[in-house]
């Protein structure tokens, strides 16, 4: 019998997904279920900071070495966070997958964090943050899920605040990494040529030896927050404009009807609602876009786009237009299922990059503990019938139940 993909189980409980595929090109990753809405209270931005830290050296390695094992070679080593994961990555030929292995496992488990290249991370992370703050388009993004979430760690930053930076050392450092770097909350994903037989013993040789220790996940619902409708005048070029609202999340049934509607609605695609009915129409929003993103236990649905003080109230109210229609009109059989095709022929073509497919083996393994074979996946995708979109809409993205959050240029 022919598996999609393998999967096995470590003694210590690092799980391990393998797709092998004919390609000279190899990718894998160790995922950590351990993200910024993990931080306790004085650990702002810790977890982004313990991943730039990975490559500052290890029990064997300085960072020069860190960084020149797989790039002498030709290979790339890369990491970044998210709100709930930690990932390590790297791509490489298949001829240097002990290599990549055993540097992926060195970083991940020894990584020693000196004092010294800490203080000189911080000064990296804080050119970060003013990088983003001066770029209205990602800070209204943080701002409103901060304003979303209220108090709730998922509403921080994933960067931290330049305070919180500043007040950041070994200590926290290490508190993160021994509360959360545990193998039970850990997933190793491996895309490429190499026979499962080997890619196993190479994960026992280099993955196997750390303790088993358990993780102190403990990750808190949100609570609704009452709508709000926030106006500021910043000192920018145009408007800013996001409205949303919380929705299901990673585990909830309705995570694959709200991915259809976002794509549906303002999704990447040139002939997504928004920029036909819109950008297209009226010429009046370079950028629109709806998203969802799921989290493991909440969701949040949202709608940006950036215009032209004199064009913003018109393209507001087109805005609330389409997502009236929504709610109040089901999708025709033709629109539907070019809706369906769509969203399938996307993941499809993403499937053709290794790193998309490791990163979905990878995610999907870790909140589930299993992966859906792809031709099973679209078929799920083909059940969703307009009722359900109907339903979805009306119950998360109707106007009146969206908050609002407006940069407006100063006149």
């Amino acid at each position: 019998m022919k598996f999609e993909f393998h999967t096995f189980t470590l003694p210590n409980g690092l799980r391990v997904i393998h797709k092998e595929v004919p390609r000279s090109a190899s990718h894998v990753a160790l995922v950590v279920n351990a993200g910024s809405r993990d931080e306790l209270l004085g650990e702002a931005g810790v977890a982004h900071f313990i991943e730039h830290c990975l490559f500052k050296g290890t029990k064997k390695r300085k960072t020069f070495h860190i960084l020149n094992r797989l790039e002498r070679v030709g290979g790339d080593l890369n990491a970044y966070t998210t709100k709930e994961e930690t990932w390590i990555s790297a791509s490489f030929l298949e001829r240097d997958l002990a290599r990549a292995i055993e540097l992926v496992s060195d970083i991940s488990f020894n990584s020693t964090f000196p004092e010294k290249e800490i203080a000189k991370e911080q000064e990296v992370i804080l050119d970060e943050i003013a990088s983003v703050l001066d770029n209205p388009s990602d800070v209204i993004f943080d701002e409103f899920e901060e304003r979303l979430f209220g108090n709730h760690p998922l509403g921080r930053t994933i960067l931290g605040t330049q305070e919180s930076v500043n007040n950041l050392g070994k200590l926290q450092i290490n508190a993160f990494v021994d509360r959360y770097y545990c193998p039970d909350q850990m997933v190793f994903a491996s895309v490429g040529s190499t026979p499962i037989s080997k890619l196993k013993k190479l994960c026992e040789k280099y993955l196997g030896h750390e303790i088993g220790r358990v993780s102190k996940l403990n990750r808190i619902v949100p609570n609704a927050i009452p709508i709000f409708d926030e106006r500021v005048e910043q000192d920018t070029h145009q408007v800013h404009h996001l409205l949303g609202g919380i929705t299901a999340g990673a585990n909830h049934p309705d995570k694959l009807p709200l991915t259809l509607l976002a794509n549906y609605l303002g999704g990447p695609a040139m002939n997504c609602r928004l920029s036909l009915n819109i950008r297209e129409k009226y010429g009046m929003a370079y950028h629109i876009e709806a998203g969802y993103t799921p989290y493991q236990d909440c969701g949040v649905f949202s709608v940006y786009f950036g215009t032209d003080r004199r064009h913003h109230d018109k393209v507001e109210a087109l805005v609330d237009k389409e997502l009236i229609l929504l709610c109040n009109n089901k999708l025709g059989v033709r629109q539907l299922h070019d809706a369906k095709t769509q969203l399938i022929g996307q993941i499809a073509l993403a499937q053709d990059s290794g790193p998309a497919m490791m990163t979905g083996l990878a995610k999907s393994f870790l909140l589930y503990n299993k992966v859906q074979p792809l031709d099973e996946f679209f078929k799920s995708i083909e059940k969703i019938s307009s009722d359900d979109l109907l339903r979805v809409a009306n119950q998360f993205i109707k106007p009146d139940l969206l908050s609002r959050l407006v940069y407006l240029d100063k006149k």
